[in-house]
């Protein structure tokens, strides 16, 4: 019998043969990133977070707070910093057509101040966050890298601050200031949140350093600014990530007991822990003034937590 192959069977083993993508790996293979990107813990993470119910309501939950905050105007007509709003003789109104939410102790629209106070609100949780992320993600990057002597003072630092009561730390620095703003609230969160951040962006890179792959980069020449920011630091900022999405929620919910103890935002500003202060007294009378700002305060505080759990989990392999 003859060895020759004819074309025929050459098409024959060809159409046997696995389906190849053009210029690329097999379809399926290990190599295959989504829409043609390389796999990497980022791309996983959010394939991942696209099909959690939890994560896609708590974003949707937060988007509307956020655009409330950014753009109240499109949740209410009626501006609630104007003093010609407010009537004195629409008082604790149950709500109707007019007032939605009711009216509170100076007849002034509940709705309305609901949804102007979400922006100082968040603007407390947005910036406290920030700063502790930098301030102690970055302190922690250092002591956790460099060890030995910065290592040492910056832990007994550390440890110095969580010796200080949370409450009675934010009254301290609020009553040296004397003036509740958005910011002083902020700094006041910030001195005593930091250090959390601080330990856990430590125990991370002290983990990562000893990883095989920032050992072989130190071989290879990689200076300590190179290992810290470019090997490091990307695998260490995870565990931050999810811990200041779930601190977010509760960096609002601490700006409202502040608020709400007489020592945290101030009038005429507005915020859901103040019109909580504002309405107590009259709790009885007029239930409105209180339960809407109280359910916006609880509802996106509970929305950042299922965001950070939801982001835990999808950038925890374990977890998956």
């Amino acid at each position: 019998m003859s060895d020759t192959v004819t074309p025929r069977s050459r098409r024959a083993r060809h159409a046997k043969s696995p389906l190849r993508s053009p210029g690329g790996p097999s379809r399926g293979g290990p190599a295959a990133g989504t829409a043609g990107r390389p796999a990497s813990l980022w791309n996983d993470a959010w394939h991942d977070l696209r099909r959690r119910p939890l994560f896609i309501a708590a974003a949707v939950l937060i988007g509307v707070i956020l655009l409330m905050a950014a753009v109240p105007q499109l949740f209410t007509s009626v501006d609630p910093y104007d003093a010609t709003s407010c009537r004195l003789g629409d008082a604790r109104q149950a709500p109707s057509a007019a007032h939605w939410f009711g009216t509170d102790n100076q007849g002034c629209d509940t709705l309305a101040r609901t949804v102007y106070g979400a922006r100082n609100s968040l603007l407390v949780g947005l910036s406290t966050t920030v700063v502790t992320v930098l301030v102690g993600g970055l302190l922690g990057l250092v002591a956790g890298f460099r060890g030995g002597l910065p290592d040492a003072l910056l832990s007994r630092v550390t440890e110095i601050f969580f010796a200080i009561p949370s409450v009675l730390g934010a009254l301290l620095i609020l009553a040296v200031f004397r003036t509740g703003t958005v910011w002083t609230v902020m700094l006041a969160l910030a001195v005593l949140a930091w250090p959390m951040t601080f330990r856990i962006m430590r125990a991370a890179v002290i983990t990562a350093k000893g990883q095989d792959y920032v050992v072989a980069a130190r071989a290879l020449g990689a200076s300590g600014r190179r290992l810290m920011f470019r090997h490091i630091l990307p695998n260490a900022i995870t565990s931050v990530i999810v811990v200041a999405t779930v601190n977010l929620g509760v960096f609002i919910a601490a700006e409202a007991g502040l608020s709400f103890l007489g020592v945290g935002i101030q009038s005429p500003e507005i915020s859901w822990g103040l019109m909580i202060a504002d309405a107590r007294p009259r709790f009885l009378e007029a239930a409105s003034p209180l339960l809407f700002p109280a359910a916006f305060l609880s509802l996106t505080v509970l929305a950042f937590i299922m965001l950070g759990d939801a982001v835990r989990d999808a950038l925890d392999p374990k977890l998956r």
